[in-house]
């Protein structure tokens, strides 16, 4: 039923109320039309004409035009989608180049729909649609489409086989080189110029093609202004073995002009010489990929080189190949010859009719030289091309050699000189006469300058060349004086023409007075020596003498269709002549060459059968052989072309009527004489002519009997059985002992098929059946009579099958049966298996065709029944093919894809009648469980291994149709004959594994099939995995108590087709699980082994990739299930086991999410912090939740290896170390696991340990190290392996020096909040993060956000507030926070160096604060301080950093207010503590160099101290009013008092080294550092003194007088006994020391206000000394510059620095507190420095 549909021409957005949105290309069926506003505009839709198919919801429109409109309608609707990809995946190249496909589709889908087109020029538009759409689905990534005659094959109207060979087989074209010259850039020659292109084959060092001729002017244009922009030529018919030659482009060029370019006196201007100049090259090979890539002309620049030694002139282009640069002078720029070069392909019509503007340019055609590879009939060329090769001229009486120049004409019996008869090079018209190029100064000149003399055929007879030879003098006069001639007629006497080799021509003398208007003087002369010896005697008075000492060679190449040069072809054409010599010419025949036979093939037959009629009996047999050497001939694939011109001679010029009687007589003396004969050559020859033979016999039976009305039918159908009876008898000789004999039956089994068609003329189908079937049943039934005439004999079965004859259905019932049992015998013994796959699928074919044509298939099952006996042994070898041909690379792919095409094809024709009596058939269940088994095995070979390419897709889906319809057969068998107490379980798990492969193959998924294709797919097939998935659960069910079988067995596969992403496959495969859990449970009281399997299946297949976010769905209460069954959680809940049955789904279901958490990330292109977060969220639950220790440990090492990858080397050592606690130090022996070997329990805990080391000694985290260490070591110790614990001693050591020498990279703590931001880290939570080595806050922020584009970052720490966390927007809020270590114990000893406290600050820290300042109450506006309040948030993290990860979640937060003065006391004391570290990292010279840091802080503490800082501390807190009013803060007001003490003396050790390592130029800046120091410390005890607070340095005792009292007597020595150390000085530092000590005075940065006296030296020492005698100074100057303090010591001790000028200070490098002494000994810190 035709229906009208409307096409939308015009896309809709729908954007009026209830509009419907359409896009171009859609159709609609309209219902009804509104006057008003509709759904969408009138103007948007055409209409057309459409057949409706698949009525319903999913029904197809097909409209009723060209298929292949319809085909580029649907095509550009699919490309379009993934044309904009390209774009997006910056494809810019394959972008365009596909747009500009698309337009040329759009216009040419135009002109077909026009209907204005011809039928030749439709054809032609289809042709060109076809390869574009072909181009882009293959650049696309598309499938291939299957084509006959341009249009889509339906694969329902063909045969599995045929569309197999469809899609596999191509083609060879014919190459054509198009050369367009562009320019000639090399100006410095001035004069016209020709120039030649050529293909030159280097190996072979001979020209391949004729020559491209080029004419330009002294300017560089065309010589004809009618040639401009057309200087191209095609050089045609090159094939693929041309293509793999070592072609070269060689171009020559030739001026005309003087005979010297750069002397002007060499001869006057009016004279014109043709002179050498360069020569080019071009290496195919460097080219020939680039332009086969390109549809478009590709510019080349070729130089110029010219020749050193004009005698080296014919070899020029071969030096310049060879880089024989000696001779050849390269040019001087780059410049030269500029051609663009294309490769076109097809036949010469296809490239005019695809090409036409190359055309119109008027393109040489430019062919190669002689004839090409493949002669075709009605090719008709008459050339002569001649190469003037050299001469050897005499002097001539001269000083100086001669400058010959050669005049070449064409002159006809009468004399006349032909014209237009000599043509230099395609491109330029024929000329009359041809004038060479002239050598200088040569007197024996080689040229090799080839010329094409194009004769007419009727003047080739008769016409003869004549060569003039001239000197060129280069005198004032220039004449070119004559001085000699030569001759060659084109064909001697007996008709032949002048023999395609060099020819030495004899020379004769001449002067300028000789007219040749007599050409009979010289024609009579010989020419050459063989003319000569034919003539010897030769009258010495002619005008002409031969000049005896000059020579002149010429070569000659004929490609003429219509002359010979053979004697023997004439004599035989001409036989009457000379009837006594019929005998010898017939012998003769076999020494003609092909080329000259198949030019005048229907002569050289007429000749034959006139022969054969004229005397049968004398002449009979040689006829007969030279009739079979011509046929045999013509199965050379050079003149394989020929055969059609053989054919229109037998059926419209042969007229032999009585020839068949002599052929039969002929070939059957030959058969049989087969068995007696030693030498076969004749008859072997003989058997392979036999199919021209018959036709022969044949046509000549028809002739006579159309002339004598059927006269003597008997006889002849006598003969012809006579006959077969001889070719029986042939084939069924014994050949296992003769080798002659085999290559006879060979030659004749090859030839055998080909009669067919010509008996069929005189017989009938029965008949001709019968005769074949007798001849075929005639050989040998085994397959033991050699392996090549296994093959000669599989061959002429394949080619009786793929004959006319076979066709026939009465022709088959004959044929069918011995052809099948020769199948049948090499099937079995797995012999020849490429062929016998080849006879299958040509007899597969022909039944579909034949079922087709009569829409039955009553005799289908009548007459192919054998074939479908044959199944089980197709079967069974092609089960051992598939693998074997995957592991064999040289097993040709073809083979594999011809059985599977033959298996499928059988499968797709049978009908449930023959699956029927096919299953009857079996004698056995045994024999019927080996067959289910061997096709269940061949059906899972086709889904898991690739038999057909990518893109094959239509052979795919055709495949799985064929094997799910299979299969449906099949399942009732396998119910009734294995079930119940005859159950087999290998029977059945086959079929389930096949089913489950089946749903899972790739081809199938449709979610990931565009939706043009996914329609295509479910209109033909519908979806394939339901159907299978409906069939899995019916046999299922009909299991009963079998199923405990396949527990757990089937849980991962079944659980693999719950994972495909389609809702039915999910809800049907679903219940099959609870079956499990419910059987499971029946027999063991639990379903552990169901919740093992699914847990440690669901995790590898979620892991590669399958499964969604709604598939969790299916195992819970998420959604409700829609069909027929319930979900696995409604059927648990009404079980008697449904706790633990909820408990386990539930599980599950939390798995599910952070496994599709984890399968997301690692798809995606998801950042390492959230693939890490994932696999840690996993790995904590296979711990936690499930206690899966195999799973656990393997989540492990994907964490590991993650955190290695991305260089966290600290996090990949503490994942590692999760692993080593889980094992002991036994001698456990453990299985090969992950890339572990099998191996003990302690040597695999030891090699965890060593690699733990090593991460964290990547890390920088050398602390965490040392337990390692010291563990590994006890363990070597107990073993008294004293190798390895030397080791590990040296590694503790190492870990030990890295630990105070090594500086750890500097790392921010980071804490991150989420709002809204899914998939991880969990919205609306907190993180506390490790920043990159170096990376601050600001960086840290960027990266981030660079992860979530989407977010807004917050800019402060408070808490968001409510409209925040409402609302739908991304919120990032990244702050810093402080590490609060749980021990400080650590940091509380006095002697732990500061690099290892400052590890133990930052690490093992689970605790994390930030303070956010405000004020409560009023704030004072005169100091700040006394109202700031700091709101200190503490966060608990749920594991310490550093840890698995960089990121750990906020388990807890607490909140408190800190006040005023804890606040002030918590900054003074966190600043004393930064100075300190940073001026003892500068003093311990860990950081040198640049001491803009150390400058930079100690100006920020001073400046700030100066102008407010701890000053403002003082007036808010060491007020009278606030000290009274606060007397709990008593004890903290003390406590900031003495920290304040404590910083003005870093601050002077600060300022200490500060003045050791500054810059000169950075003097002033220390200068008023010390200025603001003092102004510091002024103001200090200025505000103390207000307050009556005594401030004084910590620690200080003063024995005589008040420290800020002037000084100005010398000291005395003082011993300082335990008594007088600081109170502060730990006990163990409580030791008599004697300090013998020098002090004229102390600088002024003591705070001590001592000022020093000046010329004598400050001493101050260091260390716990002990004087053995007194200090000494000694000065480098009078003046008492610098100088040093030396001091004998028995102990060690630390000097620092130099003295300069007065002013000078010493600490401790252990401490910052400082020792000192006035006038009086004082003591300042806990530490070991006395001064």
């Amino acid at each position: 039923v035709v229906y009208w549909v409307y096409w939308i021409i015009c896309n809709f957005r729908g954007s009026v109320t209830q509009g419907l949105a359409l896009e171009v290309g859609e159709t609609v069926q309209i219902l009804e039309k509104c006057e008003g506003k509709g759904v969408f505009p009138a103007s948007y839709v055409h209409l057309k004409k459409a057949i409706v198919t698949n009525r319903g919801p999913h029904e197809t429109v097909v409209p009723l035009e060209d298929p292949i409109v319809t085909e580029v309608t649907s095509t550009l609707q699919e490309w379009a989608l993934l044309w904009k990809q390209l774009y997006v995946k910056h494809k810019v190249d394959l972008f365009y180049k596909v747009r500009h496909v698309m337009m040329e589709l759009i216009d040419l889908r135009r002109q077909l729909l026009s209907g204005h087109l011809t039928q030749d020029q439709s054809r032609d538009v289809k042709r060109h649609i076809t390869v574009r759409l072909d181009w882009g689905n293959e650049h696309l990534g598309l499938d291939l489409v299957p084509r006959k005659e341009f249009e889509m094959v339906d694969e329902d109207q063909i045969s599995v086989s045929d569309l197999y060979k469809m899609v596999r087989h191509t083609f060879p074209v014919p190459h054509h080189l198009l050369v367009n010259l562009k320019s000639f850039t090399y100006n410095s020659i001035g004069e016209d110029t020709d120039i030649f292109f050529s293909l030159y084959d280097l190996r072979e060092g001979k020209t391949l093609s004729e020559k491209f001729m080029v004419r330009l002017n002294k300017n560089g244009g065309p010589k004809n202004p009618e040639k401009v922009d057309r200087l191209c030529a095609l050089f045609t018919d090159l094939s693929n073995k041309d293509m793999k030659r070592d072609l070269y482009i060689v171009s020559q060029v030739i001026r005309t002009g003087r005979m010297l370019l750069n002397d002007s006196k060499k001869g006057p201007p009016h004279i014109q010489y043709r002179r050498p100049y360069g020569c080019a090259v071009l290496a195919m090979s460097d080219v020939l990929q680039t332009i086969s890539e390109l549809k478009e002309e590709k510019d080349f620049v070729l130089k110029v080189y010219t020749c050193n030694n004009e005698n080296e002139w014919y070899q020029i282009h071969e030096n310049i190949i060879r880089k024989s640069s000696t001779k050849y002078t390269a040019p001087s720029t780059n410049y030269g010859l500029i051609i663009s070069l294309q490769l076109l392909r097809g036949d010469m019509e296809q490239v005019r009719r695809e090409n036409p503007l190359i055309f119109s340019r008027g393109v040489a055609i430019t062919r190669k030289l002689g004839f090409p590879d493949v002669i075709m009939p009605g090719d008709i060329r008459n050339d002569l091309y001649l190469t003037l090769e050299r001469g050897d001229f005499e002097r001539g009486g001269k000083s100086v050699q001669k400058n010959i120049e050669v005049t070449i004409y064409v002159l006809y019996a009468d004399g006349e000189i032909l014209k237009d008869c000599i043509s230099l090079g395609s491109g330029e018209p024929n000329v009359p006469e041809h004038r060479s190029f002239v050598l200088y100064h040569n007197n024996s000149p080689r040229w090799s300058e080839v010329i094409k003399l194009p004769i007419p055929i009727d003047r080739f007879r008769g016409s003869h060349l004549r060569f003039e030879f001239r000197h060129c003098s280069t005198k004032d006069k220039g004449e070119k004086k004559l001085f000699g001639f030569a001759f060659t007629p084109l064909m001697r006497e007996d008709g032949t023409t002048l023999s395609d080799e060099s020819h030495e021509l004899y020379v004769y003398k001449c002067d300028e007075n000789t007219t040749f208007s007599n050409h009979a003087l010289y024609l009579g002369l010989p020419c050459c020596k063989e003319d000569f010896n034919s003539c010897p005697n030769i009258p010495s008075s002619l005008i002409f003498q031969r000049s005896m000492k000059e020579t002149f060679w010429i070569s000659t190449q004929l490609s003429s269709t219509k002359l010979t040069q053979n004697v023997d072809l004439l004599a035989l054409l001409k036989w009457k002549a000379h009837p006594d010599r019929v005998m010898d010419i017939l012998g003769r025949l076999r020494h003609v060459s092909g080329e000259e036979i198949v030019k005048f093939l229907q002569d050289i037959l007429d000749t034959l059968f006139s022969i054969l009629d004229d005397n049968t009996d004398k002449y009979g047999p040689l006829v007969f052989q030279s009739l079979v050497f011509i046929i045999n001939l013509l199965r050379d694939s050079k003149y394989y072309h020929f055969r059609p011109v053989m054919d229109t001679y037998i059926q419209k010029h042969f007229a032999g009527a009585l020839a068949y009687k002599e052929l039969i007589r002929c070939l059957k003396w030959y058969m049989d004489r087969s068995a007696e004969v030693v030498r076969q050559d004749h008859i072997q020859e003989a058997m392979r002519a036999l199919e021209y033979l018959f036709k022969f016999i044949i046509q000549s039976r028809i002739l006579y009997s159309r002339a004598t009305c059927g006269m003597e039918e008997e006889q002849f159908r006598t003969s012809i059985q006579e006959l077969f009876q001889s070719i029986r008898f042939v084939l069924s000789l014994d050949s296992r002992n003769s080798e002659t004999l085999i290559f006879t039956q060979a030659a004749l089994l090859n030839s055998f098929p080909a009669i067919f068609d010509e008996l069929l003329q005189m017989f009938t189908v029965q008949e001709v059946a019968e005769f074949v079937r007798g001849t075929l049943g005639s050989m040998p039934s085994t397959v033991h009579i050699g392996q090549s005439m296994d093959v000669v004999k599989l061959q002429s079965i394949a080619r009786t099958v793929d004959s006319q004859l076979f066709s026939f259905p009465e022709s088959r019932r004959i044929l069918l049966p011995v052809v099948l049992h020769h199948i049948h015998l090499h099937l079995r013994q797995q012999k020849e298996l490429l062929i016998c796959s080849g006879i299958l699928s040509s007899i597969f074919s022909i039944i579909k065709t034949s079922s087709l044509v009569t829409r039955t298939h009553t005799h289908t099952y009548t007459l192919e029944t054998p074939l479908h006996s044959n199944l089980s042994v197709i079967v069974g070898f092609e089960r051992a093919l598939i693998p074997e041909a995957r592991r064999k690379k040289s097993f040709p792919a073809e083979a594999v894809g011809e059985y599977v095409s033959c298996l499928l094809s059988l499968l797709r024709q049978m009908t449930d009648i023959h699956f029927q009596h096919l299953m009857e058939n079996f004698q056995s269940k045994d024999e019927l469980k080996e067959f289910l088994l061997k096709l269940l095995c061949v059906f899972r070979n086709l889904m898991k291994l690739s038999i057909f390419p990518r893109d094959w897709n239509i052979m795919r889906l055709l495949t799985s149709n064929i094997i799910l319809t299979t299969v449906q057969y099949l399942s009732p068998a396998l119910h009734k004959n294995f079930t119940e107490a005859d159950f087999d379980f290998k029977v059945w798990n086959s079929y389930f594994s096949l089913a489950v492969l089946y749903i899972n193959q790739p081809s199938l998924q449709l979610e990931n099939l565009s939706p043009a294709k996914r329609k295509k797919v479910l209109d033909k097939y519908g979806d394939m995995r339901v159907m299978m998935t409906y069939e899995l659960f019916s046999m299922w069910q009909n299991l009963g108590e079998n199923k405990i079988h396949f527990i757990p067995g089937m849980i991962g596969p079944f659980l693999g087709v719950t994972l495909v992403p389609q809702v039915e496959v999910r809800n049907i495969m679903i219940p099959i699980f609870h079956d499990m859990m419910d059987w499971e449970q029946r027999k063991n009281g639990n379903f552990k082994q169901v919740e093992a399997e699914l847990i440690d299946k669901l995790d590898s297949l979620v892991s590669e990739g399958k499964g969604d976010e709604n598939y969790r769905e299916l195992f819970g209460l998420l959604t409700q299930l829609f069909g027929p069954y319930p979900s696995l959680l409604e059927k648990i809940e009404q079980e008697t086991w449904r706790e633990t049955g909820i408990s386990f789904v539930t599980s599950v279901t939390r798995l599910m999410e952070r496994l599709l958490d984890y399968r997301d990330c690692m798809k995606g292109d998801e950042t390492e912090n959230k693939k890490i977060g994932c696999t840690v969220n996993l790995l904590n639950f296979y711990k936690s939740e499930i206690n899966k220790e195999e799973m656990y440990i393997r989540y492990i090492h994907k964490l590991c290896d993650m955190h290695l990858q991305a260089e966290n080397y600290t996090e990949a050592a503490f994942t590692l170390l999760l692993y080593w606690e889980l094992l002991q130090w036994d001698e456990r022996p453990l299985k090969e696991f992950l890339h572990y070997p099998a191996q003990t329990e302690w040597h695999r805990k030891e090699g965890l340990c060593r690699k733990v080391i090593h991460y964290f000694n990547k890390g920088k985290c050398w602390e965490y190290g040392i337990p390692l260490c010291r563990e590994l070591a006890f363990q070597y110790e107990s073993l008294y392996d004293y190798q390895s614990l030397s080791w590990i001693r040296v590694s503790l050591n190492n870990t030990y020096i890295k630990n105070l020498l090594d500086l750890e990279y500097d790392k921010e703590i980071l804490m991150i909040r989420f709002h809204n931001l899914p998939p991880w880290p969990v919205p609306n939570k907190e993180f506390v993060c490790r920043g990159h080595d170096y990376e601050r806050l600001e960086a840290f922020q960027q990266r981030m956000l660079g992860e979530f584009p989407q977010a807004i970052a917050m800019q402060h720490p408070n808490q968001p507030d409510e409209a925040i966390l409402q609302c739908d927007a991304q919120y990032l809020q990244i702050y810093a926070v402080t590490p609060v270590p749980d021990s400080v114990t650590v940091l509380q000893m006095d002697r732990v160096p500061d690099r290892i406290k400052s590890f133990y600050r930052v690490n093992n820290v689970r605790r994390f604060r930030y303070d956010r300042p405000f004020h409560k109450g009023p704030k004072d506006r005169d100091n700040e301080f006394k109202s700031l309040w700091i709101e200190r948030t503490t966060l608990i993290l749920t594991h310490p950093l550093p840890g698995i990860s960089r990121w750990f979640e906020v388990e807890k937060r607490e909140l408190v207010e800190v006040s005023p003065l804890e606040n002030a006391i918590s900054v003074v004391e966190n600043k004393n503590q930064e100075l300190r570290t940073l001026i003892s990292q500068y003093q311990h010279k860990q950081l040198h160099g640049n001491i803009n840091l150390l400058s930079m802080t100690l100006n920020g503490v001073i400046d700030a101290a100066v102008n407010g800082g701890i000053a403002r501390y003082q007036e808010a807190f060491f007020d009278k009013e606030y000290i009274t009013s606060h007397p709990e803060d008593t004890e903290k007001i003390t406590q900031l008092k003495d920290l304040m003490q404590e910083q003005v003396h870093i601050l002077g050790v600060g300022l200490a080294v500060h003045e050791k390592l500054v810059h000169p130029e950075m003097r002033p800046l220390h200068k008023k550092l010390i200025d603001q120091f003092q102004m510091m410390r002024s103001s200090l005890c200025h505000v103390s003194s207000q307050n009556n607070i005594i401030l004084q340095p910590q620690g200080v005792q003063i024995h005589t007088q008040s420290c800020c009292s002037d000084v100005t007597h010398e000291p005395k020595l003082t011993r300082v006994e335990e008594d007088s150390l600081c109170c502060h000085c730990p006990s163990k530092y409580r030791e008599k020391k004697v300090i013998k000590s020098y002090s004229p005075s102390l600088a002024p940065l003591l705070g001590l206000g001592l000022p020093a006296q000046p010329g004598k030296p400050p001493v101050l020492g260091l260390g716990r000394v002990v004087a053995s005698e007194e200090p000494h100074w000694n000065k480098r100057s009078a003046t008492g510059g610098l100088g040093a303090l030396h001091v004998p010591i028995k102990r060690r001790v630390r000097w620092l620095g130099r003295v300069r000028s007065g002013y000078h200070s010493r600490f401790c490098p252990g401490c910052l507190h400082i020792f000192c002494c006035a006038s009086l000994h004082l003591i300042v810190g806990s530490t070991t420095v006395n001064i």
